[in-house]
């Protein structure tokens, strides 16, 4: 079950504000970034928390064998996952 259910409108240019009770709760300020996340029929909004590029990289220079292109998208899925 939902922590919190609530309704918003889509503008004409397709923006949707995101209401003030889960801006509180999620601690979102203007400027932050969020993700989308399309599940069916289902949108997720994440917000992304702020990482250094040593965070981000962290993967790639522990991992000991030659990395494919795959590899890539694993490490950065696992990466969003953290946030």
């Amino acid at each position: 079950m939902p922590e919190a259910v609530e309704t918003g409108t889509v503008s004409v240019r397709g923006q949707v504000a995101i209401p003030s009770g889960i801006r509180d709760r999620m601690h979102l300020k203007e400027g932050e970034k969020i993700i989308f996340l399309l599940e069916g029929d289902s949108l997720i909004i994440k917000k992304i928390e702020d990482i250094s590029w040593e965070e981000v990289t962290k993967p790639l220079r522990e991992a000991k064998k030659k990395i494919r292109e795959d590899d890539v998208n694993d490490l950065v899925h696992k990466i969003r996952k953290r946030g």
